[in-house]
Order: C-alpha cells, then sequence, then structure tokens
C-alpha cells in the first residue's frame, strides 16, 4: 500500500561510534588533536544524518510528512528534503493507482460463502416489507486515495476492513428500498450508480481519503429454491424487451415510408391544383378572346367555330363546303378520276 522511508544511517550506531572514539582519546591520552578529531567526527555524522533527509516521490506518489509524530505537509512527485529520523518521518504512498476490492469473487472465480445475501421487496414506506426476497450479490468495487492525509491519519486500515462493511451497508440500503427484480433484470446500471454515491458519502463521512470510481455488480443469484422462478421472471422481462426493440424497429421502418408517402401525396395533389387552375386560367382567357373577336364579327366567327368543331369531330374525312348560292345535287361531289382533288370552279365549290 505505501513504502515507509527509513534512513540510510542509523543514527543511534553514529552515537555509539562517537562515544567509543571519545573513550579511546581519553584513554590515550590524545589531548587537543583528539578533541579535534572528535569534533570533526562529530560534524561529519551531523551531516551524514542531515543528509539522510533527502528522498525522492515517483510519479503518482504522494509522500505524508510527520515532524515529531505530528503531521506536517504532503509532497507530491520530485526530489525533496525533510527532517530525518527521529525528528520527522514520511510515508510515501501511489496515490493514482486503482485498488480493487472483490466481495463474492477471488481472481475473477466466484465464491458463494463469501457472497452478501441481501433482502428486498421495500414495503410502501421504504421499508424491509415482513416476507423480503433474497438475494446473493457478488460485485467489484475500484477505488483510489484522494486525501492522503485522510487515508493515513484518520482513519483506521480504510482500504481493508472500513471499505467492505461501508460497501456492504451501501449495497444493502440500496437494493433493500428496491423490487428485487430490479438487481435481477434491468436495474442494474441504476442500482450500481445509487451504491457507488451511498459507498462515496460513507467513505466521505468516516474520513477515510478514498475516491470511489466504479462500483459493478458481477453476478446476482436467486435463492436455490426459487431459482427456477426467478429465471422465468428474466426471461419474460428479456422477452418484453425484445419485442419493444422489435415493435420500436417496425414503427422506425413504418413512419419514415409513410411521411414520405404522405408528402408525396400532398405534393402530387398540390401540382394537379395548380394545374388545373392553369389550366382554367387558360381556357378563360381563350374564351374571352374569343368572345371579344365573336362580338366584332358574330357570324363570321361562328361560322369559324363551327368549321373548327367538325375539324375536330370528323379528322381525316375530305369535308367540302358548298356555298348557298351554287346548291347543287350529290353528284356534284362524286370523284370522276383517282387523281381528282380539286373540283372544277366553275362547280362553285371549295375545297378545305
Amino acid at each position: 500500500m505505501y513504502r515507509p522511508e527509513e534512513p540510510e544511517v542509523n543514527f543511534e550506531q553514529i552515537l555509539e561510534r562517537v562515544k567509543n572514539v571519545f573513550k579511546r582519546f581519553r584513554l590515550s591520552g590524545g589531548g587537543g588533536i583528539g578533541a579535534i578529531a572528535v569534533v570533526v567526527v562529530i560534524v561529519g555524522a551531523f551531516v551524514v544524518w542531515l543528509a539522510t533527509g533527502f528522498y525522492t516521490v515517483q510519479p503518482g506518489e504522494e509522500a505524508a510528512l510527520r515532524r515529531l509524530g505530528a503531521f506536517n505537509d504532503i509532497q507530491g512527485p520530485g526530489l525533496h528534503w525533510f527532517w530525518p529520523t527521529p525528528i520527522g518521518s514520511r510515508d510515501v504512498v501511489q496515490v493514482d493507482e486503482v485498488r480493487r476490492l472483490e466481495i463474492g469473487v477471488r481472481g475473477g472465480t466466484p465464491v458463494l460463502l463469501e457472497s452478501l445475501m441481501i433482502t428486498g421487496d421495500a414495503d410502501e414506506s421504504g421499508l424491509p416489507g415482513e416476507a423480503p426476497n433474497i438475494v446473493d450479490v457478488q460485485l467489484l468495487v475500484q477505488f483510489d486515495i484522494k486525501d492522503l492525509e485522510s487515508f493515513l491519519y484518520k482513519s483506521i486500515d480504510p482500504a481493508g476492513a472500513t471499505i467492505v462493511d461501508a460497501t456492504e451497508t451501501a449495497l444493502r440500503q440500496v437494493v433493500g428500498s428496491r423490487p428485487i427484480d430490479d438487481v435481477l433484470t434491468d436495474g442494474k446500471e441504476d442500482i450500481q450508480a445509487e451504491t457507488k454515491l451511498a459507498l462515496q458519502g460513507l467513505m466521505d463521512d468516516y474520513s477515510t481519503g478514498i475516491n470511489i470510481r466504479e462500483v459493478k455488480l458481477l453476478n446476482v443469484f436467486a435463492p436455490e429454491q426459487v431459482k427456477d422462478a426467478f429465471d422465468d421472471v428474466v426471461r419474460a422481462q428479456e422477452d418484453k424487451a425484445r419485442i419493444i426493440n422489435l415493435a420500436d424497429a417496425y414503427k422506425e421502418d413504418i413512419l419514415p415510408r409513410s411521411r414520405g408517402q404522405a408528402a408525396a401525396l400532398e405534393q402530387g395533389a398540390e401540382a394537379f391544383k395548380q394545374e388545373k387552375i392553369a389550366s382554367a386560367e387558360g381556357q378563360a382567357a381563350r374564351f374571352l378572346s374569343i368572345l371579344a373577336e365573336y362580338e366584332k364579327a358574330p357570324l363570321v366567327t361562328r361560322q369559324r367555330l363551327y368549321l373548327e368543331a367538325m375539324e375536330e369531330i370528323m379528322p381525316g374525312i375530305t369535308k367540302y363546303v358548298v356555298s348557298e348560292e351554287t346548291g347543287g345535287g350529290l353528284l356534284q361531289f362524286l370523284p370522276l378520276t383517282e387523281q381528282t382533288s380539286v373540283l372544277p370552279a366553275e362547280s362553285g365549290l371549295n375545297q378545305p
């Protein structure tokens, strides 16, 4: 979890050696030279002792510093110096490491005996019912450290027994207040989110300095006595979801096509409307122009209209216009030869 920094030089051993040097000089009578040597040794030992205060914090780590047993400061990555032992001490911890807590699972293998047995199906007031259902839950919690001071000095075993007990409490609280079918079917995502919030609240209340990154339900088991019934419920829920998805897919397929057909019909109707309006306006304008000409020469216009109508009624037929002044019988219209296409001028007949 963390690595306490031990001094490279044992200060007590240095003092013991200094005492031995004093004893030797006292026995040998070294005099002034011996005193100087003792001072040099003491100064050297003091320098070495100060040098043991240098330490390095790696990326992703933090160092918690204590002076005379009391918390002093937090240092980040880099080379630092702090009072060596026995005045100061430091604990270097990997704070960004994602730690795992597995309940009911060991190395990815479910352990039913270690699973959480949780009751569900609360009553209308949100309290556990008189005959609640029971379910076995296996889960995974991932967390890291957000406050090193609290993690080390304000709680007891925060990454051990404390988080285990808090996780069980949070999960029981969330699952116990919801229908038991939620944790077995489609309510797992909501339960995981609510459990994470509840667990983080407990960690903050206990001043553990832990940040909950994820709570994931791994396996949820119904008791063996009612396992078949629960499996039927799960299958029914899955069938319901599948049918809903099929209906949604059918709706998404039909609605766009229906909207497209409706838009095409509307556009076609609008085009037909504009066509009829334009045609009616054209016919009205034509009629008005003919009326104006008719009012100028009614007889001529009447005759022209008559001829145009006959041409339209009997297309592809040779037609003759007989002047009222000439008169005559039908013999005038008999073709005398096959090449005859125009009657003699003296007949008084005009061929269009």
